[in-house]
């Protein structure tokens, strides 16, 4: 493989909510993947921070305008260290517990969070079908309530662009 990778569309509950993040701020893409999320937001002139462990997968970024990546193991316990903060931060499929409170913190103020993940019920459409890696039904909504404002939240089955079982939140510093 050559490093070329099939990036997906964006997704829907990132572009109907990055609006609220500062025009051309600076947004942290956390365990970013491929980039598809990292790619769009350095499109629409915003500062991107994409990090992954995976280094071969990330590597079609490295000369994007507007990306610098990281590669980093998020759940080696050596991040975040470098006191950047972020306008925005996106997070779409990932779910490592210790970090979640942790995000809330690397948002300045006005700063936006954006996440969505697998819930519990995922399982029955295939993976991720580990609970460690499903939110627990309100999960987000009961760590991020007291600690940023919640501008919208939900949860539930989806049918596209795949059958999958989802959670995700919107908040606010």
């Amino acid at each position: 493989m050559t490093g070329q990778y099939l990036i997906e569309k964006p997704s829907p509950w990132i572009v109907k909510n990055t609006p609220l993040i500062r025009k051309n701020g600076r947004v942290l893409d956390l365990a970013c993947g491929t980039g598809r999320h990292a790619i769009w937001l350095a499109k629409q002139g915003y500062q991107v921070d994409a990090i992954d462990r995976d280094a071969q997968v990330v590597s079609s970024m490295v000369e994007i305008d507007n990306i610098n990546v990281v590669i980093l193991d998020l759940e080696a316990g050596d991040w975040p260290q470098s006191g950047q903060r972020y306008d925005g931060l996106v997070v779409s499929r990932y779910l490592y517990r210790p970090l979640l409170q942790t995000l809330a913190t690397l948002l300045n103020p006005g700063g936006v969070l954006i996440y969505e993940t697998f819930m519990v019920g995922n399982e029955r459409y295939g993976k991720p079908s580990n609970p460690h890696f499903l939110l627990r039904p309100n999960e987000l909504l009961e760590i991020y309530s007291p600690l940023l404002n919640v501008i919208s939240f939900e949860q539930g089955e989806e049918q596209l662009p795949r059958p999958a079982v989802m959670q995700r939140i919107c908040a606010t510093r």
